[in-house]
């Protein structure tokens, strides 16, 4: 197969999924290397299709994800809260996308997570206790934002007060 008609396949697969596809599946269903995925991938985006990397895989954006109201909430809190954390906000019905901190050196830093369920929660909890990496807010003393998706304002807003309940909210 050459590389275009490669890389028409891996848009369509990302295209018609509904959770993410990692680039190892990809890899072995096409019969190339992960890193030739990896290469693809970075293609189709210079070509402008919007594909996401998540930790479980790349993933094009719904319609349906975008007609919901995206807002962003300041957190801090300690790593062994981050689970509950996740918790709140998959259990209120929010999805989360990313995970951005302001680091001195590289300025802006963005972890795309989409999550939006506590299976989706575990299975992320699980990637990073297995590869022992540093979540992104230890990077920051625990101070990070997240983009959410919520069905409305009254919804996103209904997460922020669980947050805050939990005294996970940044304040300054």
């Amino acid at each position: 197969m050459d590389a275009a008609l490669r890389r028409e396949t891996i848009l369509e697969v990302v295209s018609q999924v509904d959770a993410p596809v990692s680039a190892s599946s990809l890899a072995k269903s096409l019969n190339v290397s992960r890193q030739v995925i990896v290469g693809d991938i970075a293609i189709l985006r210079a070509q402008g299709h919007e594909i996401i990397a998540t930790a479980r895989g790349y993933m094009i954006p719904t319609f349906r994800e975008f007609s919901r109201y995206i807002g962003k909430v300041a957190c801090c809190h300690n790593p062994e809260n981050t689970k509950e954390e996740l918790y709140t906000m998959v259990d209120l019905g929010a999805v989360v996308v990313d995970v951005v901190v302001e680091h001195e050196l590289y300025g802006e830093m963005t972890g795309q997570l989409n999550l939006k369920s506590r299976a989706d929660v575990d299975a992320f909890i699980r990637r990073v206790e297995l590869s022992e990496v540093k979540l992104l807010s230890e990077l920051t003393m625990g101070i990070h934002l997240h983009t959410i998706t919520c069905h409305d304002k009254l919804h996103f807003e209904q997460v922020c007060q669980a947050l805050d309940k939990l005294g996970y909210l940044y304040k300054g």
